[in-house]
């Protein structure tokens, strides 16, 4: 997969994606991962991305010219068109159903907006569709693009073990059950019995029990959505 971000704040990105999962999957030529400064895209000698708004108003609106410039410039370097997504507020919640979609793309080109926002040409006529990842406002889009590119590095062949994928938060329209490790027992606090018991059916029954309840608590719109009423897992 490659992954065109296009930012005015490029060096966010360098830290994030130089550790971990991210930095694994590029090391393995996994992921392609490109990041391009917005301002070499400006039409300004003082390389602005951004002026105030028509009508009045607070704050700076990021222009047009530099977004459009930046993805035919980038289209150019890529295999095919691209799909074209706007970090924004506005846009569609990322699910773990849209991470699966976009997974199944090629190339992706990701906008991040600043300031005010951008100008509605980009919005408009530019983007393919806008993502957001939560009901709230961050100073730009830079924090949300590396939410989305490290929800999907997570789903490309190769990066994980399949076994952990199935088993993750939400894989099943569930929350990930309890997990423990060593010590057995700690400051009084014990590992329940049934996981120190061998029995990889009962253990199974039990974690996916334990998920329905942890959902069914903290987050019964995910079994609303899906129509769960407690069931057992498919044998």
């Amino acid at each position: 997969m490659l992954i065109n971000i296009i930012s005015v704040f490029p060096g966010l990105f360098q830290s994030v994606f130089a550790e971990s999962m991210i930095k694994r999957a590029l090391e393995k030529g996994l992921v392609d991962i490109r990041i391009h400064d917005l301002r070499d895209f400006s039409e300004d000698k003082h390389r602005r991305v951004d002026d105030s708004p028509y009508g009045g108003g607070p704050g700076m609106v990021m222009k047009p010219e530099p977004f459009f410039k930046a993805v035919r410039a980038v289209r150019k370097e890529c295999p095919s068109k691209g799909r074209v997504i706007l970090m924004s507020p506005q846009g569609l919640l990322l699910t773990q159903d849209k991470l699966k979609e976009l997974s199944g793309e090629k190339n992706l080109i990701v906008l991040c907006g600043h300031y005010e926002g951008v100008d509605e040409r980009v919005r408009a006529h530019l983007a393919d569709e806008e993502i957001s990842i939560g009901d709230y406002v961050l100073a730009g889009g830079e924090i949300p693009a590396m939410v989305m590119v490290d929800a999907l590095v997570r789903l490309i062949p190769g990066v994980l073990n399949v076994s952990s994928l199935e088993e993750e938060s939400f894989a099943d329209g569930l929350l990930e059950y309890p997990q423990f490790t060593r010590p057995r027992e700690y400051e009084g606090m014990c590992v329940p019995e049934i996981l120190l018991s061998g029995d990889h059916e009962n253990i199974r029954r039990w974690r996916y029990q334990e998920a329905l309840k942890r959902t069914l608590k903290l987050r019964p719109d995910l079994l609303q959505k899906r129509g769960i009423i407690e069931r057992e897992p498919d044998s």
